[in-house]
């Protein structure tokens, strides 16, 4: 059984995946200074020059080569080799962490303190998963740390702060935005890791199909109007806006951004970091825009109606302006606006397109297991489609780190804003189903449905969209 093979998180941080995969070890007990690892080889060798590297009397229990293979790939997740060999960490805990969170792809890093211990858990594909446990003693100390890098206040421990921090190692760079929330057993951190390269990011690559981009192509082409893109905090919306941005890059076009944070840096594009605090947000930002002679603005979000007038009017005035919003569909976008006390008819003549997107983890092809349709796996209102017999579903390997899922994919809902939709708009009838099914624009749940029914993607994972 998966579980026979899973080791507590406190062995786990003993030693690090480099070490468990180059000496094929796995931690089974440390007391009195003295390490206890199940081993294939268990020469003699290797016992003293563990003892060097690790400073302990070591102590090894035989194990089949099977297992610790099974073991290490359930425990330990394995990092690109080549920058496992070019990485050279330094000898700060701290920074190990934060690099190695980079190293395995983790999005957000949470220090968590409770009454006897504090967590730390890495965000990965979406998911959260404990990765180290630190004592309440060693705690502060590692919260103050964190502090001192990002510019925070280390005596203010009642208040809320937010800081930045930037790791440099021999082969790569990259910022982390710093948050800290007082909570009941102590300071709650939780840390953004951002990549500055934004070479790797393609509209091709991230999840439309061929109709969806020629269609989301030829809107943000058009010289001026909004492009808004809505979806829940974490379903990709921020890197659909760079991959638009990077493509609209040219010596021709001035481009102007407000984000918070910035999380890519691209040559060519001036971008600004949003600072509340001295009253640089949003709108007052928009209002400098509009006197910088800009051709394109990017708004990280559209919070409040202030934001989004100021971003009409600077569609209005000759811009293209590309912005997000969180709705649950592309339609409900026209909603949020016209809640937000924005005239219908301004709506209408300045939205080029709305869209609608989230992640959905993919299956690893090699492990995935097909089975057969059955009602109770589906929404109880949901229609199963007629052509689908059968469904992959997750089950896990060495090579998902027996998760069942590698990587995820963008899936999206596209709403070009035609004549007939601009007198939807201005009559503010929103009831376009028939339109869209007219017009066969492919929603959220449709899309979904086609990645079960490609293989792609689990039930579990497309559920939510689907009770919609």
């Amino acid at each position: 059984m998966k579980e026979d093979f899973l080791i507590s998180t406190s062995l786990k941080q003993l030693i690090s995946s480099e070490q468990a995969y180059q000496y094929q070890i796995i931690p089974v007990e440390a007391q009195n200074g003295t390490l206890k690892f199940k081993a294939y080889n268990t020469s003699e060798i290797l016992k003293q020059e563990l003892q060097v590297v690790l400073g302990k009397h070591i102590e090894f229990i035989p194990e089949s080569q099977e297992n610790i293979e099974h073991y290490l790939a359930l425990n330990f997740r394995k990092r690109d080799k080549r920058e496992t060999e070019n990485l050279h960490y330094s000898s700060d805990f701290l920074e190990k962490l934060l690099v190695t969170a980079k190293d395995i792809g983790s999005s957000d890093i949470h220090f968590e303190p409770y009454e006897n211990s504090c967590r730390v858990r890495y965000r990965l594909d979406g998911k959260l998963k404990t990765q180290f446990v630190i004592s309440l003693d060693e705690y502060p100390v590692i919260v103050n740390k964190l502090k001192i890098k990002a510019g925070l206040d280390i005596s203010e421990k009642r208040l809320p702060q937010d800081g930045r921090i930037t790791i440099k190692t021999d082969t790569d760079e990259f910022d982390i935005r710093v948050s800290s929330l007082p909570t009941l057993h102590g300071e709650k951190m939780v840390l953004r890791v951002l990549s500055k390269d934004a070479n790797h990011i393609h509209l091709e690559e991230l999840g439309f199909t061929e109709r969806e981009l020629k269609i989301y192509t030829e809107t943000v082409r058009k010289p001026n109007g909004i492009i808004l893109i809505s979806g829940p905090t974490g379903s990709g919306k921020t890197t659909t806006l760079y991959a638009t941005l990077k493509q609209l890059n040219t010596d021709e076009a001035n481009i102007l951004t407000i984000e918070d944070p910035i999380e890519y840096t691209l040559e060519g594009v001036n971008q600004v970091q949003l600072k509340e605090n001295i009253g640089l947000d949003f709108a007052s930002t928009l209002r400098t825009f509009l006197r910088q002679d800009p051709d394109i603005i990017m708004v990280g979000e559209i919070r409040d109606a202030k934001t989004a007038n100021m971003a009409i009017r600077a569609a209005l005035t000759g811009h293209l302006v590309l912005s997000t919003i969180h709705t649950n569909s592309a339609w409900a976008t026209i909603s949020r606006l016209i809640d937000m006390d924005i005239p219908s008819f301004l709506i209408a003549s300045t939205l080029n397109v709305s869209v609608a997107q989230r992640l959905v983890r993919k299956l690893c092809d090699r492990c995935k297991e097909e089975v057969p349709v059955t009602k109770d796996v589906f929404p109880e209102h949901f229609t199963i489609p007629k052509n689908l017999d059968a469904y992959f579903e997750a089950n896990g390997c060495n090579d998902c780190y027996h998760t069942g899922y590698q990587g995820r994919k963008a899936i999206y809902e596209i709403i070009p804003i035609t004549k007939t939709l601009i007198e939807f708009i201005k009559r503010n009838d929103l009831e376009i189903d028939d339109y869209l099914k007219e017009q066969e624009i492919t929603t959220l749940k449709q899309n979904a449905i086609a990645l079960v029914k490609d293989g792609i993607t689990s039930v579990d994972e497309v559920y939510s969209l689907l009770t919609d």
